[in-house]
């Protein structure tokens, strides 16, 4: 019988990265994907037969490019472990930059703010808005119904109340409400760009967005006014080359303060600016 140590050397020999066969074979034994520290204590010791049986599906999926986060079924984002499957887009942690841009932004308006967070997915923004202030109005929409059952899930799961709609864009949201902050991770990719197909397994819907990839913000930074109080913020995250672009769409549409940020790789990943108090 092969032993765990075989088993991952095994593994490392069909192409799997080192960190891959390790969570591979602790999610077929089953045991925490993230417990490295015990797989390499152990070894030595058989792999049992049903985590032999399972263990082949497993890595033909990741061979074929299925995210980790989807094998595993669940994907860590600022401290809070979200479920997530094909419904929705893994949470990456370029994304944190928004959440973090966001509540220094909203901290500074001096009051408790209503938020929304526009094409919510797994629902990562909201709730890591919500669980990091737990006395804000968090809203979040999405386009998707299925997407929008697996943020509710997350949820309830963590504990967190946040108020959900279905709908596209601010269509979803009821006529006349008004919000302090609006944020949104939009798909952002040009439809044509080569990076897609390594991404075949997450939904479509949500990374591409007309040729050049701006279709989506470009609605945004439109509509987003209407729904927002005067000194209110929007706040975007967006493609890696897009900053200036980004920029451009609102200091068109009139936005003031414009600006970005940057991720820990020093990348301009999300622009925003103010609806000015007074037009």
């Amino acid at each position: 019988m092969k032993t765990l140590g075989q088993t991952l050397a095994e593994l490392r020999g069909s192409g799997l990265e080192r960190l891959d066969a390790q969570m591979l074979l602790l999610l077929a034994l089953p045991h925490d994907p993230h417990d490295r520290a015990w797989l390499l204590a152990h070894e030595g010791d058989p792999l049992p037969e049903a985590a032999s049986e399972r263990l082949p599906s497993l890595v033909r999926r990741r061979l074929q490019g299925e995210p980790m986060a989807y094998l595993r079924g669940d994907q860590e984002f600022f401290g809070l472990r979200l479920q997530v499957d094909t419904r929705v887009l893994v949470p990456r942690a370029d994304t944190e930059t928004l959440v973090e841009w966001a509540l220094d932004t909203a901290d500074a308006l001096g009051k408790r703010p209503d938020v929304l967070d526009l094409g919510t997915g797994s629902g990562a923004i909201a709730l890591a808005l919500k669980s990091a202030r737990p006395a804000w109005q968090v809203a979040a929409s999405d386009a998707s119904e299925a997407a929008l059952a697996v943020a509710q899930a997350n949820a309830r799961r963590l504990g967190l109340a946040v108020t959900w709609y279905i709908g596209h864009w601010l269509a979803a949201v009821p006529p006349g409400q008004c919000f302090d902050l609006i944020v949104s991770n939009p798909p952002y990719i040009a439809q044509d760009d080569p990076h897609l197909a390594t991404l075949s397994h997450e939904p479509a819907s949500a990374l591409a967005s007309g040729t050049d990839g701006l279709d989506d913000i470009r609605a945004l930074v439109a509509a987003t006014p209407q729904a927002l109080r005067p000194g209110g913020w929007l706040l975007l995250e967006h493609g890696h080359d897009q900053a200036a672009a980004v920029r451009a769409l609102l200091h068109k549409q009139g936005f003031a303060q414009i600006g970005s940020r940057t991720d820990l790789a020093g990348i301009e990943r999300c622009s925003g600016g103010r609806w000015p108090q007074r037009r």
